[in-house]
């Protein structure tokens, strides 16, 4: 059985705190800008921003859309008025100021980093696009911490199609057993790795539970002493 060498990590809600930071950043725009006269609160445009942020964001990852293209239609939707691509990349742009200054990693993530840092490589795979994590990752700090960063938007594939994690796992020069995923989604992250014959670890931080198919921990922290055991995570849950 081969012992696992790598940790291929997700990004937005594993590493970074993506939720946080965009409930804030598009409360801030909002408040800069004025609420859009569909919605009667700031909580109501909030919630819709995200339900239209994961639906959009599904249609890059099936290559309906482009990145930026997913981004004005985002914009538009939000908005509720015709706007040209120019006026929709600026109203975006701005939102996007707000949410940078509101990111930041999550607490147990550079611990976790540096737990594993001898015994382990590192790596990114994510449903994004490479300049954004790239420079995401730099502003956060971390960016040395992986060898390469890998996105859907360059692969032209995306999690949880097995061609993505077998890509990652070429790049890094392992067999899909030698590497292990982990990211906040049971069925894009942890399912959509193991299908694809890495070890997949689902990254539970809201507590949400079931899939006892799958190995799930709740925290960061219980990550190294779940790799050292190396048991192939046969007792999924364990850390629940």
């Amino acid at each position: 059985m081969p012992t696992i060498r790598a940790v291929l990590w997700d990004v937005d809600d594993t590493l970074f705190d993506y939720t946080s930071a965009a409930t804030t950043g598009m409360r801030n725009h909002l408040a800069a800008e004025g609420l859009p006269v569909r919605y009667g609160t700031a909580e109501e445009a909030v919630e819709d921003w995200h339900r239209l942020t994961r639906r959009h964001w599904a249609r890059f990852a099936d290559g309906e859309a482009t990145f930026e293209g997913q981004r004005r239609d985002r914009a538009r939707e939000f908005l509720d008025r015709p706007l040209d691509d120019e006026a929709a990349d600026a109203w975006f742009g701005r939102h996007v100021a707000h949410f940078e200054a509101a990111w930041a990693l999550f607490p147990d993530v550079v611990p976790a980093l540096d737990a594993l840092a001898a015994g382990h490589r590192h790596a990114v795979l994510s449903n994004s696009a490479l300049h954004h994590q790239h420079r995401k990752l730099e502003v956060l700090g971390v960016r040395d911490r992986f060898e390469t960063v890998l996105c859907a938007a360059e692969l032209g594939v995306s999690k949880p199609d097995a061609a993505a994690f077998h890509t990652a796992c070429e790049a890094l020069e392992l067999d899909p057993g030698e590497v292990m995923y982990v990211g906040d989604e049971p069925d894009i992250d942890a399912a959509g790795a193991v299908a694809a014959g890495l070890v997949g670890v689902w990254l539970d931080r809201r507590g949400r539970g079931g899939r006892p198919e799958l190995a799930r921990i709740t925290g960061l922290a219980q990550l190294p002493g779940l790799l050292a055991g190396d048991t192939r995570f046969g007792a999924p849950d364990t850390f629940g």
